[in-house]
């Protein structure tokens, strides 16, 4: 398929009309006693219903506070938050907790990365279950509830769902309770699901059966799903849209397909070096990211991987003094990056692509 073809095949497939979920220049800051932690710090996209994002990165770049400011979950006075999160054109930011509540839940919800912490271990399954779908439904008896919740169980998969239940958190397995927690989030169908790293701590069996999972549910539900990682195995599998934060800020943005056989940005060329493949003999080690990811109270200057990027000299200088712009490399593939597009290009197709 020629670069043309795949570029009229990308626009054909573009989804269309206002997204569901828009996120503009979403920057969420600390206070701490060591000084100003830019968790966040101007990440923008969309999301439309029907389609899959994943953020990607490593630990610290910012992807869970990025979700957890989208559910409304950094309340505190520590918390500085700036921007704009439009939930089907409503602002989540300027909306006040208690909208904001009335919204989590039925229009969106998470599947959090530890559900043994997230759920509750003095209660049972099946009533955090009911308690989550008569907050959005008060009109329902606990008998109608109960049938829900077990309903809900019996479509995540879980074996005898009448009787588990009644079954407590601990008494489930890990594969279990992440089944548990997305029947959970989804008990209220809701329009919006964040799954934050839904298969940390999996067996990769288990892990394919989670994401099986949600792909199905989004195609019965429709929801628009946001996948939030570390593994670039699991959002090869999922998602149609890929996001690549690095120090609080997004770095690469574009259709999966295109970021994965073209990728614009070195710090995602290293983050697919590193990435085990079974698709091909194994010539050579895999190649580690060099180098630990950036503090977010002290930011490097400039651009914030240039510690760490092997190709910083050949900026003339503006990596260490001017922070990039996230530019249109090529038709809906954005990156920040001061090495000129050709120059990417070039390094891509003579050192990279031949290790991938």
């Amino acid at each position: 398929m020629t670069e043309l073809q795949k570029t009229t095949e990308a626009t054909a497939q573009a989804p269309s009309g206002d997204p569901f979920l828009s996120v503009r220049d979403l920057r969420i800051h600390f206070d701490t006693d060591d000084g100003l932690v830019r968790s966040v710090d101007g990440v923008s996209f969309d999301l439309h219903k029907g389609r899959t994002l994943g953020i990607v990165g490593e630990s610290g770049s910012g992807k869970s506070v990025t979700s957890l400011g989208i559910m409304g979950l950094h309340r505190s006075k520590r918390a500085r938050i700036s921007g704009e999160i439009l939930l089907d054109g409503e602002d989540l930011i300027a909306a006040g907790p208690d909208r904001v509540r009335q919204l989590r839940g039925r229009e969106l919800a998470m599947i959090f990365q530890d559900p043994l912490t997230a759920m509750h271990p003095y209660y049972t399954v099946g009533q955090q279950i009911v308690e989550a779908y008569r907050v959005h439904h008060p009109q329902a008896t606990k008998k109608q509830a109960r049938t829900r919740a077990i309903e809900m169980l019996d479509r995540v998969g879980i074996p005898q769902p009448d009787r588990r239940v009644d079954d407590y958190p601990h008494q489930f397995s890990g594969g279990m309770r992440q089944r548990a927690m997305i029947a959970m989030a989804l008990v209220n169908d809701p329009a919006l699901l964040i799954a934050d790293e839904p298969t940390t701590a999996l067996d990769v069996t288990v892990q394919a059966q989670i994401l099986d999972l949600i792909r199905d549910l989004q195609d019965e539900f429709g929801s628009a799903v946001i996948i939030i990682t570390h593994d670039l195995g699991v959002v090869a599998e999922l998602a149609d849209d890929i996001l690549v934060m690095y120090g609080g800020k997004c770095i690469e943005r574009g259709p999966a397909e295109t970021l994965f056989d073209a990728p614009e940005h070195p710090y995602t060329w290293g983050l697919l070096g590193s990435m085990p493949r079974l698709d091909r003999e194994l010539q050579d080690r895999l190649v580690p990211v060099k180098g630990t990811p950036p503090s977010l109270i002290n930011v490097p200057t400039g651009c914030a991987f240039h510690p760490r990027c092997p190709y910083a000299d050949l900026t003339d200088g503006r990596s260490t003094s001017e922070v990039p712009v996230l530019a249109e490399a090529a038709p809906g593939h954005y990156a920040a990056c001061h090495l000129p597009v050709g120059e990417r290009h070039r390094i891509f197709a003579e050192e990279i692509a031949p290790r991938l």
